[in-house]
């Protein structure tokens, strides 16, 4: 009812100010439904914080938690040259293979082959995102496109990405891409547009719901199981214990990156 509003008919508030009860109660309703929407839209494939009602009973995931750091380890000794198993499960689950030769070719995940020129040895292993707990590209970026989730996971937000780049010139892994061309045909899960950066997101949305990474999947599918995903803060995980118990390496750990990909074999 509007201030100074009397009861002039004896039912209540006047017809007036009935209506613009009727359009606040609305509006009110209107904005609760849409802030739950931003939610859930706010960066792609992330939630950001729980949600209660009917959000919850759609089917919305658990906020992340610090309690867990998602990770890798790779065994280079199971990698081989001829393998991309990995390569073409991220491509195909991202759609980021381009058939235009002329388009650049984006780095969310490649192989790398290293021979020792002196010993002769040599081996093959995939290189993505290290999932930094100490990340330079979230450190540089002037406007929080990049961020770090608490389970350990580094992303970009597409929607305030500004396409500086400084994020590309920070990572020691060559590890981001810059989107030069027009896309089409996108997926649901991995919007990407023109202008921004993009990089492996370690399949943050299959994580979510309880699935391991695509190239991880692919890996075991292909016999060769040399990538092994899990929650390296949890010791009865076996990538912990594995972590605990043999000789590992992280690249380029001198940096201070607190890389979450372990290898092994190199």
């Amino acid at each position: 009812m509007t201030k100074g509003c009397s009861d002039v008919n004896g039912r209540g508030a006047c017809e007036p100010c009935a209506a613009e009860d009727a359009v606040a109660t609305s509006r009110r309703g209107f904005l609760l439904g849409t802030a739950g929407f931003a939610a859930t839209m706010l960066a792609p494939g992330v939630t950001l914080y729980a949600m209660s009602g009917e959000a919850e009973a759609a089917g919305t995931t658990a906020p992340a938690s610090s309690k867990v750091r998602w990770g890798l380890l790779i065994d280079a000794g199971k990698c081989t040259d001829d393998c991309n198993a990995c390569v073409k499960a991220c491509s195909a689950t991202y759609g980021w293979k381009s058939t235009d030769p002329s388009a650049t070719e984006p780095q969310w995940i490649r192989k790398v082959s290293v021979k020792d020129p002196k010993s002769g040895a040599h081996f093959s292993l995939p290189v993505m995102c290290q999932h930094c707990a100490s990340a330079a590209c979230v450190d540089v970026c002037p406007t929080g496109a990049s961020f770090k989730r608490a389970d350990g996971i580094v992303l970009v937000d597409r929607h305030i990405c500004i396409g500086c780049r400084y994020c590309m010139m920070a990572c020691p892994y060559k590890a981001r891409s810059f989107v030069h061309e027009t896309l089409t045909d996108q997926l649901p899960d991995a919007p990407r547009g023109k202008g921004t950066v993009e990089a492996c997101t370690l399949c943050a949305h299959l994580i979510d719901k309880g699935e391991s990474p695509a190239c991880v999947a692919a890996c075991k599918a292909s016999g060769r199981e040399a990538i092994l995903f899990g929650d390296l803060n949890d010791p009865s995980s076996e990538i912990a214990k594995r972590v605990a118990t043999y000789r590992t390496t992280r690249i380029r750990e001198d940096l201070g990156c607190d890389p979450g990909v372990y290898y092994q074999n190199i």
